[in-house]
């Protein structure tokens, strides 16, 4: 009686999890179905591009992932669509003080940094974190001898 009833809640879990596979690959049929040309995908190999052609007849995908280099792709390894990230204010904001002009009016992204404030080699960088390491490495031969 009690492996009858154990092989009961093993064919119900089996086939709720078999249930939502099913479900799951029917969603994805449905959207490799109807994808439409500018929609943003990633394959199943994980190359993101857009579709460019959609080619019913040979089941294919055309894909640019760089302007210029488009790849065909069946349409069974489109895995997902790519939702763009909306820009919230925080991120307006930012691109607005890289476009402000600054003195002689050059814009942010146009200014060249001084010679004297790139280091020549790496005295001028965090030494504390340098002879933290070469303190570790003394410690370690140390150990080792």
């Amino acid at each position: 009686m009690e492996m009858l009833i154990l092989v009961a809640i093993l064919l119900v879990v089996m086939f709720f999890m078999s249930s939502r596979t099913r479900k799951q690959q029917r969603e994805a049929a449905e959207f490799r179905n109807n994808l439409t040309v500018g929609t943003k995908v990633m394959t199943a190999s994980g190359m993101i591009g857009t579709v460019l052609d959609v080619d019913d007849a040979n089941d294919q995908v055309t894909i640019e992932s760089f302007p210029g280099s488009p790849t065909t792709w069946l349409r069974a390894a489109i895995a997902k669509k790519i939702e763009e990230p909306v820009a919230d204010d925080a991120d307006l904001d930012d691109a607005s003080d890289e476009s402000d002009v600054t003195a002689e009016g050059e814009t942010a992204s146009t200014i060249s940094p001084d010679a004297k404030d790139v280091p020549d080699d790496l005295s001028d960088l965090d030494t504390t974190k340098r002879e933290y390491q070469e303190q570790q490495r003394r410690d370690a031969d140390a150990d080792g001898k």
